[in-house]
């Protein structure tokens, strides 16, 4: 078990990603902050609860996963999420390189899968967390958490597949002049 000294640093190291995490869940950006100050405050005061043998990251998203589903069912949280346009910032469309594009059309599309796919793959592609982990987080059977992430990526794929790029400039309109 680690030393209370010790907890404390390793969760510090863990709130950049605990902030990405709820961003991906929370309808503004005052809503994830507020869910990630709740998530530190209970951490610190069940810090004793945490076995030093399961990775500290899995344990946090568990406890801010079930803190935004609280607030949910209590009607604090608002319908619309958050574009995660804001979690990842690929940097303005009219100074934007085609890489930055990408990322942006790739945000987009992700944004617009339901949040239980998103959930998924943002856990398992983003946060770098494994299959139990992440379904630990969740709290679904880790089959119900791959067929989330097929379906994901399957609607990600589609949605590539569908959309033009930003990145290929529209062919010039010609006109006759006399």
């Amino acid at each position: 078990m680690a030393s209370r000294e010790e907890f404390d640093w390793l969760l510090a190291a863990e709130i950049p990603h605990l902030r990405r995490y709820a961003r991906t869940l929370a309808a503004h950006p005052a809503e994830a902050d507020d869910l990630v100050q709740d998530c530190l405050e209970r951490a610190m005061r069940k810090w004793r609860l945490w076995r030093g043998t399961a990775r500290l990251r899995s344990w946090l998203f568990r406890m801010l996963h079930r803190l935004y589903l609280n607030r949910r069912r209590d009607g604090r949280h608002h319908d619309a999420a958050m574009p995660l346009e804001s979690v990842v910032d690929p940097g303005q469309a009219g100074n934007a390189g085609p890489a930055q594009l990408e990322v942006r059309d790739t945000v987009r599309r992700l944004q617009s899968l339901p949040a239980a796919q998103r959930e998924a793959i943002v856990l398992l592609a983003i946060d770098d967390l494994s299959y139990e982990e992440a379904a630990w987080v969740l709290d679904i059977p880790v089959g119900t958490l791959r067929s989330r992430l097929s379906r994901g990526r399957e609607q990600l794929r589609a949605l590539e597949e569908r959309a033009p790029s930003d990145t290929e400039t529209p062919a010039p309109t010609l006109r006759r002049v006399k």
